[in-house]
């Protein structure tokens, strides 16, 4: 029987407060019970949607094992309270895991083997630090099949600055006192808490709690007090704590569709997905993996980057976006680049940050429609990039 691909769906996006890993909000806290709250927060926010509906939980995380192991997508709709019935699996992309999720959870849909899809991530980075117990074959280094420091993110971003000898540690840092500025705007107008849900935390000491906003967030930020900040990957280098995102914990979680499913059940749709690519890249520099994955889209869709209404780009780390921006000749400050701000203030729990940048670019979508097209973008580590594109319902 010949198939029609069918138009997919963001239909609504949330996620807990990001913390702080090691001794932040949920240094107690499992990291399988932030994914449940976000889909339990979906499903209430989103009554005409019946629990039995959902074909499918898609969820990433860069570390399985631990509470984020056990297949963490079947886990977590167990303990959500979703049926029985309803699968889920686990995926991991590393730092597009989420996007990854709705990614390929999106392609399920658009072939018709899905009709609805929750798809997100989480990182739980104080429980589970980046690369634990992880066992990386002695080939790779051996027969020099990547240089060290691709094993390093920290590293990466210092190759990044010498390949891109314009991307001073100032023009870093102001990229890094901008994102922080950005995120206290739209944090006190509102904005950023839209799509947060209030989380109960535990504390052995101070009892039970609730998060209600993110912790990373450095309000007042200044190029001063950035500059006197050490350079952890490199003597006199340029990345540091300042200018690059911090090691947090957090859980999101997406709600897509076909389109034609969502008006079957009376629910707004935020925008389309229209196309997605990921590329690999030296794994050394890492950072530019969203430059041929953008360039691939747009290619194939016939676009360039000034069809681009809107840019939601992971900050990982400062040299990263702004490279990004040099290759396609985007100005630092452009107003269609990460309007609230970014993962430099905000966190970046790794596999739960592409549904982030997902749920904000929806909300942008609606404060302007003027924009037709939209873009979430990031870079991904062993060097891989991600750009998913987006366009108005």
């Amino acid at each position: 029987m010949p198939r029609t691909a069918r138009d997919v769906v963001f239909v609504d996006g949330a996620r807990t407060p990001f913390g702080k890993a090691g001794k932040g909000l949920y240094a107690e806290t499992r990291a399988d019970d932030l994914v449940v709250r976000v889909i339990r927060e979906l499903l209430r926010r989103n009554p005409g949607l019946p629990p039995e509906r959902v074909d499918e939980v898609a969820i990433a995380a860069t570390t399985q094992i631990g509470d984020q192991g056990l297949t963490i997508g079947r886990s977590a709709a167990l303990l959500a309270g979703l049926p029985r019935s309803v699968p889920g699996y686990a995926i991991d992309r590393m730092c597009a895991g989420a996007m990854t999720a709705v990614t390929t959870t999106g392609a399920g849909i658009s072939f018709g083997a899905y009709d609805i899809a929750i798809a997100g991530g989480v990182e739980h980075m104080g429980r589970h630090p980046m690369g634990e117990g992880v066992d990386p074959n002695p080939r790779f280094l051996s027969e020099k099949l990547v240089d060290p420091s691709a094993l390093v993110m920290g590293n990466t971003a210092e190759n990044l600055h010498d390949r891109f000898p314009t991307i001073t540690k100032e023009r870093a840092d102001a990229f890094a006192v901008r994102s922080q500025e950005k995120v206290a705007k739209a944090s006190a107008d509102g904005k950023i808490q839209q799509d947060l849900v209030e989380t109960l935390v535990r504390s052995a000491e101070e009892g039970y709690g609730l998060a209600t906003s993110d912790e990373p967030p450095r309000p007042g930020t200044t190029m001063e007090s950035l500059a006197g900040l050490k350079t952890p990957f490199r003597a006199h280098g340029n990345v540091t704590p300042g200018n690059a995102a911090g090691l947090n914990d957090g859980a999101t979680g997406a709600l897509i569709m076909a389109e034609e499913v969502a008006g079957e059940l009376g629910l707004d749709s935020r925008m389309r997905l229209v196309d997605f690519s990921f590329a690999g890249v030296e794994p050394e520099f890492m950072g530019v993996g969203p430059v041929p994955a953008t360039e691939r889209l747009l290619s194939r869709q016939g676009l360039t980057m000034d069809d681009i209404g809107l840019i939601e780009i992971n900050e990982a780390f400062a040299v990263q976006v702004l490279a990004f921006l040099e290759h396609f000749g985007i100005a630092d400050d452009d107003a269609r680049v990460n309007p609230w701000g970014g993962a430099i203030a905000i966190g970046h729990p790794l596999a739960s940050s592409g549904v982030r940048l997902m749920t904000q670019l929806s909300r942008h979508f609606a404060e302007r429609p003027d924009v037709r097209y939209g873009m979430t973008t990031m870079c991904v580590g062993m060097g891989m990039g991600g750009t998913v594109l987006w366009e108005r319902v």
